[in-house]
C-alpha cells in the first residue's frame, strides 16, 4: 500500500528534525572537547594592571586632552 502525501510529509519532517538535532548535539559534544583541550594547554593568564601601565594610559590621556584641546 502507498503512503498518503501527508504520511511522506511527517516522515520526511522527523528525518530532517533528527538530522539537526543529531548535528547540534555532536556540535555542542565537539565544541566542549575542544574548550577543555584549549583550557588543559594554554597558560594562566595574570590578572590585573600593573603600575606602568597605569602611568603609560594616565600620560596617553593627559596628552591627547592637552593637544585636543
Amino acid at each position: 500500500m502507498q503512503a498518503s502525501l501527508f504520511d511522506q510529509g511527517v516522515t520526511l519532517m522527523l528525518v530532517g528534525m533528527g538530522t539537526v538535532f543529531v548535528f547540534l548535539t555532536l556540535l555542542v559534544v565537539a565544541m566542549t572537547v575542544m574548550a577543555s583541550i584549549i583550557r588543559r594547554f594554554t597558560p594562566p593568564v595574570a590578572e590585573g594592571v600593573s603600575d606602568e601601565e597605569i602611568v603609560a594610559i594616565t600620560a596617553a590621556i593627559a596628552q591627547h586632552r592637552h593637544k585636543n584641546s
